[in-house]
């Protein structure tokens, strides 16, 4: 049988929010390569006899694997005729080097395909009560990194151009959240805007600090956020006020597929 990679999205935390095709394929691959950030309530699905590689990374820790060796390994075992998911947090396509794989697969000449995830971007706030967009308030909404620090000279973020945008998203944010804030003031957003720090968004473990933008460092230490959190700058914030549906305690990760549906 001729091999295939699958980069799937696993979604934000919660197990459900896998879609169905990236379930499928979970249960019928041969080999799964997966990241830290997923839900382990997913493993389950997979066959006994597959194997599992675990090749995630923590906060600046470093990885369990390189990421040449992570697309080495992915072209040995599809050029071994296995098929093989790359199971990824959110998106693989969204800041999650999906594209870096395919790029791989693609020179050695193998066959892949990408099932897009339910990225933290827009998961994270919609489980917050925060619409990212919002008719006749935010007409559009930005996703950039915030891993990297936002005065160092030669950053790749253009922060004036953050301070305009309606709804600003920054993933992969908490160490530097405090200099992003200040950055963002220093480049014309106003200090008293709205701001929130979504953390472990749609699990048990959510977290979420809102605030205003000089104030939401402050407020991130006293909810105790974590990462992976994903802050959101922009009027809509103040929608969380009337809009936050989601109780951790009453609506969990709890995926307990109906046994019929299981392989």
């Amino acid at each position: 049988m001729k091999g295939k990679a699958y980069i799937v999205g696993a979604g934000p935390g919660r197990a459900d929010l896998i879609s169905v095709r990236g379930l499928a394929l979970l249960r019928a691959a041969d080999v799964v390569i997966y990241d830290r950030l997923i839900a382990h309530e997913l493993l389950d699905e997979v066959r006994p006899q597959a194997e599992r590689i675990f090749v995630g990374k923590q906060g600046y820790a470093p990885r369990a694997m390189t990421q040449d060796a992570i697309n080495a390994l992915l072209v040995a075992r599809v050029h071994a005729g296995l098929q093989v998911v790359r199971l990824k947090g959110g998106d693989g396509f969204v800041f999650g080097r999906g594209g870096e794989e395919c790029l791989a697969l693609a020179a050695a000449g193998l066959d892949y395909e990408v099932v897009p995830g339910i990225s933290s971007a827009t998961a994270a706030p919609a489980y917050a009560g925060i619409p990212v967009t919002h008719r006749g308030q935010a007409s559009a909404f930005t996703v950039v990194a915030g891993y990297e620090d936002p005065t160092k000279e030669g950053s790749h973020v253009d922060w004036s151009l953050m301070a305009r945008v309606p709804t600003l998203v920054v993933l992969m944010a908490v160490r530097s959240a405090e200099k992003i804030c200040e950055a963002l003031v220093e480049h014309g957003r106003d200090p008293e805007s709205p701001a929130a720090a979504i953390a472990s968004a749609s699990t048990i473990h959510q977290k979420v600090a809102r605030s205003t933008v000089a104030g939401l460092a402050r407020a991130m230490e006293i909810t105790e956020i974590h990462a992976p959190a994903v802050l959101v700058f922009g009027d809509v914030v103040a929608f969380g006020d009337q809009l936050a549906w989601f109780n951790p305690l009453e609506g969990g990760q709890g995926f307990v597929p109906p046994e019929s549906s299981k392989p």
